[in-house]
């Protein structure tokens, strides 16, 4: 092993004549009997070795009973490939080594998936075997991508005036957004730690602290439903600035990201700087989601005045009820069928809790539909106006609640320019979305809860209606959003004692309860905290943007599957009743 090695990626036609020694795995072999070819793989890349018995009967012999995935030694000499005889789609193509020594380092079993080839592989098969997985040329480049990255983070951190500090994992539970991953403790028996869902409280305590800006690449665990772009744990940018509002938030993340993006040569490079800013009313009201793509058009509209005086019932009825009917037109959407319509699409908006879908289409010879007929011309006019419907168009609509109308329209928008192509995939759209709501409604129990976090700051105008109409209060929280997919948040902090009463009050949170849950964070606020805010932001995430891959899965080395599996280790799994004893816990039966 002392002997120098080349990759396998790296001769060219200028090395032609050297002796070299290459390592790596066998990707392909071809026997012609008195020769041999085989295709030898590193991460560099790939190298066609020729193996001669009338040259050298030993390394012939050595290499006759090797298959895929076999690991060798060959050592040999250079040469240049007849012009015939070029491979183009290799770097390596215009020469080939001619070995005089060949040894088997590791045979290898069939592989139970191609290994060198990006065919399409059942998942679970994929995670079962995951070190052969990332063997594989797109996931080798995809895990290189997200070091490279994250290096790159790290320089353009660092060059910002950031420091680096590790924050603990095992740390006390508080009420996050999610569920927390718990971990007994064997010397207090009956009390836990919680795995992460993130830094906020440590990295607010560094800013108490004095280090002005603190990043991290941390990792966090968040127990919660996982989806292709969700996993149980994940690794996020995390940052904090004293003294600063949110525009210096931004102009931090608007240097680092574009930079490390740019290093990577990752898709929509160079990103476009500064990234827009979008009021979170605006693209509800605009795009129909708080995460817009912006790659396209089909915007929302509201016809609510229009159909308020129809003598199409459906939506007269809802807006008597305090409704809305709001509305997006489909350039060249007279190719939708009524059973398109009817099916599909009326499916995603019933999914998002409408009711139902209405749609027109304006053709040449007039308005057309089953509901043409409850609106005058001057109604179908104003509606024309309203969304910019043209002949060849076809407008659809939602009469519900303003929630219900807008997320569902939302939904069917994003649907829409996924099945009919409407955006260059090739172009990547940053943008930040501001003034979320401070609070929702729980779904679950109808609960005042924090939007964000009870940690963010309230905007100044609404700091009055906290107690009146907590529902309307906007805060200083702001996401990133690519391509309609967020990929982090942040806020600035309350760092009033007495508005964090308030906001705690407001979500049911009395001072005992308050100290209890965030005492170290209070009390560290009364020995002098400076105005402070930060940001985070899932690096999977962004690595699928700019790799263009919609399976978050592809992007980490050794992920969980949908049910938080990790199948290539069994995890989770039983544990030894020696090991819960120690701990001093018992299971439950299961459920039924």
């Amino acid at each position: 092993m002392s002997v120098t090695r080349t990759h396998c990626g790296a001769p060219r036609p200028a090395d032609e004549g050297a002796h070299i020694t290459v390592y790596g795995w066998v990707d392909r072999r071809r026997d012609q009997g008195g020769l041999i070819f085989l295709d030898l793989r590193d991460h560099t890349g790939i190298l066609q070795v020729v193996l001669d018995a009338a040259r050298a009967q030993e390394a012939h012999d050595a290499a006759h009973g090797v298959r895929l995935e076999y690991v060798l030694r060959v050592e040999g000499e250079l040469r240049r490939r007849a012009a015939e005889n070029v491979n183009p789609r290799l770097g390596t193509g215009e020469v080939e080594l001619h070995a005089t020594g060949c040894a088997v380092l590791s045979a290898a079993r069939t592989p139970p998936f191609p290994v060198n080839e990006d065919t399409d592989v059942e998942e679970q098969l994929r995670l079962r075997h995951r070190y052969l997985d990332l063997r594989r040329e797109r996931m080798q480049h995809n895990l290189r991508a997200r070091a490279r990255f994250s290096t790159e983070l790290r320089r353009a951190m660092s060059e910002q005036g950031f420091v680096e500090i590790e924050t603990p994992l095992m740390i006390r539970s508080t009420p996050e957004g999610s569920r927390d991953y718990l971990v007994p403790s064997r010397l207090f028996p009956g009390s836990f730690y919680a795995l992460p869902q993130s830094p906020q409280l440590y990295k607010q305590l560094c800013m108490v602290a004095g280090f002005d800006r603190y990043f991290q690449l941390a990792h966090c665990m968040r127990d919660e439903d996982l989806r292709a772009d969700r996993q149980p744990e994940f690794t996020q940018l995390d940052i904090e600035m004293a003294f600063v509002d949110e525009e210096d938030v931004f102009a931090a993340l608007e240097h680092a990201i574009p930079s490390a993006w740019h290093a990577c040569e990752f898709r929509g490079s160079p990103l476009r700087v500064p990234f827009p800013r979008i009021p979170w009313r605006e693209a509800m009201a605009r795009y129909g989601s708080d995460k817009p793509d912006t790659r396209f058009e089909m915007l929302l509209h509201d016809v609510t005045e229009v159909a308020r005086s129809s003598g199409f019932r459906v939506f007269a009825e809802a807006v008597a009820r305090g409704g809305v009917v709001k509305a997006i037109c489909v350039k060249g959407g007279d190719d939708l069928t009524r059973s398109e319509i009817e099916g599909r699409l009326t499916d995603v908006v019933r999914a998002a809790k409408a009711r139902g879908l209405a749609y027109l289409w304006r053709r040449a010879d007039g308005w057309q539909s089953g509901i043409a007929k409850f609106f005058s011309d001057e109604e179908l006019e104003r509606i024309s106006a309203t969304v910019g419907a043209d002949i060849g168009d076809c407008v659809l609509m939602v009469a519900d609640t303003a929630e219900v109308a807008t997320t569902a329209l939302g939904a069917l928008r994003n649907h829409l320019a996924r099945a009919r192509r409407l955006y260059d995939e090739a172009r990547v759209d940053f943008v930040w979305v501001t003034e979320f709501p401070m609070f929702e409604r729980s779904e679950e129990t109808g609960a005042i809860q924090p939007a964000h976090h009870p940690f963010t700051m309230l905007h100044a105008d609404d700091v009055e209606l906290l107690e009146s109409d907590p529902l309307a209060v906007r805060s200083r929280a702001y996401d990133i959003v690519v391509n309609g997919r967020e990929v982090g948040s942040g806020s600035i902090r309350i760092t009033d004692p007495a508005i964090q009463r308030r906001v705690l009050a407001a979500l049911g949170i009395g001072d005992a309860e308050a100290r209890e849950k965030f005492g170290f964070l209070l009390e560290a606020f009364e020995y002098g905290v400076p105005p402070h805010g930060g940001w985070a932001g899932g690096i999977d995430r962004m690595l699928m943007e700019g790799l263009g891959t919609e399976n978050i899965r592809d992007v980490i080395a050794f992920p969980k599957n949908q049910q938080a599996q990790e199948p290539l280790t069994q995890a989770p799994a039983p544990v030894d009743t020696a090991q819960l004893r120690e701990l001093g816990l018992s299971l439950l039966p299961p459920r039924q």
